[in-house]
């Protein structure tokens, strides 16, 4: 009998690319040698509760780990009776709320709190999260800022740590990178610009996934010399999560913004402002061709700016080269 494994980081990345592309469970599954079923049942679980459709790997990843880890916990309810209490009322349509504060009066001497009955239902009993009033969106949310706070990018090293000479811009080679995308589009861009210099570069991936952003980061900024690769500063979006495989492929460094503080990293912040220009929002990156991509990186370089004395990025970049 062949030993079942749970599936890995890779796979679910996988799985997010080809269900973007159309595939059914069924290809999916032959595709990684899986069962249909297992594909199936990761989909279920690991989906994000309100937006079923909008499976992506990293994310999947978090929530099977955070279930394994919740499995050896003890449960919120112990009591076969509170339970069924709370079960049947969240079907009425109650609130864990509402059902706290009516318990005593129903059954005196139980007593639970509406926090572990939503510790409950989103630990243990996910499939109750469509009877909670409004779908909890607000508990979604707020969960998913302390994720971003626990950080789920490895090895993670915050802008904090960043020298000093990358703040003061004195040398050409630190670079910040960010994402363009859109709600009614897969299709991303991937801009990485030069603080000092300016020089930009961008490129399209038809996915927004870690692996994309990833191959995208080494295509683009390995045709540089060493001299003009030393850091790169990220947000603390999925799709950076492999940055310690760009790091290996151009001997770089990589640093990341405290979360929710995109200023931090203002020059590619700005830079997009100036990409907006061209592919206004709710653009649809995927019937955007890469000639139109290389035409506006082109524009952006050979634009004069005042912060480079009226230099454009490229002739910048050609006195760092040659000093």
């Amino acid at each position: 009998m062949k030993k079942y494994s749970q599936l890995s980081l890779t796979e679910r990345e996988l799985i997010s690319i080809y269900k973007a592309q159309g595939k059914s469970i069924n290809d999916i599954g032959r595709l990684l040698n899986r069962s249909s079923s297992t594909i199936s049942r990761e989909l279920k679980r690991n989906a994000p509760a309100v937006h079923k459709n909008y499976y992506v790997g990293y994310r999947a990843h978090l929530r099977a780990k955070a279930r394994t880890s919740n499995s050896h916990k003890r449960q919120k309810l112990k009591n076969d009776l509170i339970r069924e209490y709370v079960e049947n009322k969240l079907k009425l349509g109650w609130s864990p709320e509402q059902i706290s504060g009516r318990l005593d009066l129903d059954h005196p001497g139980d007593t639970i709190s509406y926090e572990a009955i939503y510790q409950y239902i989103y630990k243990e009993q996910r499939e109750l999260i469509k009877s909670l009033p409004r779908g909890h969106k607000r508990r979604q949310k707020r969960g998913h800022s302390k994720k971003h706070r626990n950080s789920h990018i490895p090895n993670r090293v915050s802008i904090e740590n960043r020298p000093e000479k990358v703040n003061s811009r004195k040398e050409p080679g630190h670079w910040e990178s960010d994402t363009i995308g859109s709600r009614l589009s897969k299709a991303a861009l991937v801009v990485n610009v030069e603080r000092k210099t300016r020089v930009t570069m961008i490129s399209k991936i038809d996915y927004k996934t870690s692996f994309n952003t990833r191959d995208s980061i080494i295509r683009k900024l390995s045709v540089l010399p060493p001299i003009l690769r030393h850091t790169i500063t990220y947000d603390n979006g999925y799709e950076n999560s492999l940055h310690e495989d760009v790091n290996k492929a151009l001997q770089i460094k990589s640093y990341f913004c405290t979360p929710n503080a995109s200023w931090e990293k203002g020059t590619v912040e700005n830079t997009n402002g100036l990409i907006r220009r061209f592919f206004p929002k709710k653009t649809d990156f995927l019937f955007i061709t890469e000639n139109e991509v290389q035409l506006v990186e082109f524009l952006l370089n050979t634009r004069p700016r005042k912060c480079l004395n009226y230099l454009t990025p490229y002739e910048s970049l050609f006195v760092e080269c040659c000093t």
